[in-house]
């Protein structure tokens, strides 16, 4: 087995696209607001992969999976810093919805 590579670009495909410098040079806020979105879609998208792996749905699974996948790399290709996620602390808007535990998650 070969050691893994410590190129960002190999770890993280989304930082060779050229479109990535574009929304890199969005405002901070605007990357923040990105950010935020993407993530709760990656945090959905591990739901619902979940979900369609217990319900016995591989290609389903795995649809939703390369989903969560993808949010996150472009998530940390905009963001503040590798693999942090810092929330905006934006005065009117209300806390995120908490993650639905795995009984919640069989149920749907």
């Amino acid at each position: 087995m070969s050691e893994r590579s410590a190129k960002a670009e190999v770890r993280n495909p989304i930082l060779a696209l050229p479109s990535v410098a574009r929304l890199r040079a969005l405002s901070p806020e605007a990357r923040l607001a990105l950010q935020d979105i993407l993530l709760d879609i990656q945090t959905d998208a591990r739901l619902r992969a979940e979900r369609s792996w217990r319900s016995r749905k591989p290609p389903v699974a795995a649809y939703w999976a390369a989903c969560g996948v993808y949010a996150g790399h472009i998530a940390r290709a905009i963001g503040p810093g590798p693999g942090r996620r810092q929330r905006s602390r934006v005065p009117n808007m209300p806390p995120a919805p908490a993650a639905l535990s795995n009984r919640e998650i069989t149920r749907c």
